[in-house]
């Protein structure tokens, strides 16, 4: 039976996750109210912009059942800003920003540089077999300190970022600062929606 995954449709590349999840498996579907996120067996927190989906899921009346669901044990996978919101704190974010948090890691906001510097390598990314993921760093963060009980799945394998962790799991919850979305290579989706079979 197919697990339900909803995607956090506030901002960012719905329809992209949407798209992979569905090819990996799981019926995906939208998430913008708190009684959909009730209905979901794991959800994905996409990219876009972190302070303005936060302020979005005020104002739909998600972020406390976000944040209840999470530390509840809801599988959640966070792709870039997804990433930002899962972590317990953020370097160089608004002064007041805040996150639904419940991954206990420190991320730097922007790490990489503007959207001019966006770009994209191969990553040996642990938990997805088939050689190197093509990622896409697109603004994105980066992780700057994680607790004990975090795994590092992936770091920047070269250049001027070398060494820099780029994805993480802790129990439930997956982030990473690329975007598999906008690959086609699903690896990760389907990686995720398989450890909703457990």
């Amino acid at each position: 039976m197919s697990k339900t995954v909803g995607v956090l449709a506030v901002q960012g590349d719905v329809r992209e996750h949407l798209v992979a999840l569905r090819e990996s498996g799981a019926e995906a579907v939208p998430v913008r109210r708190p009684e959909e996120l009730e209905r979901v067996d794991g959800l994905v927190l996409p990219g876009g912009e972190s302070t303005t989906m936060i302020r979005l899921l005020r104002t739909f009346d998600l972020l406390a059942p976000l944040r209840e669901r999470i530390a509840d044990g809801l599988p959640a996978y966070g792709s870039c800003a997804g990433m930002i919101l899962l972590a317990e704190q953020v370097l160089d974010g608004q002064p007041d920003q805040e996150t639904v948090g419940g991954l206990d890691v420190t991320v730097r906001r922007n790490a990489f540089g503007r959207q001019v510097d966006s770009f994209e390598t191969d990553l040996e990314l642990t938990g997805v077999a088939g050689g190197p993921v093509h990622a896409v760093f697109i603004r994105a963060p980066w992780v700057e300190a994680s607790g004990p009980e975090v795994e590092v799945l992936a770091t920047v394998p070269s250049g001027p970022a070398a060494g820099r962790v780029v994805a993480v799991r802790q129990g439930h919850l997956l982030a990473t600062s690329f975007h598999p979305e906008v690959t086609g290579d699903h690896r990760v989706h389907a990686a995720f929606v398989d450890s909703l079979a457990g």
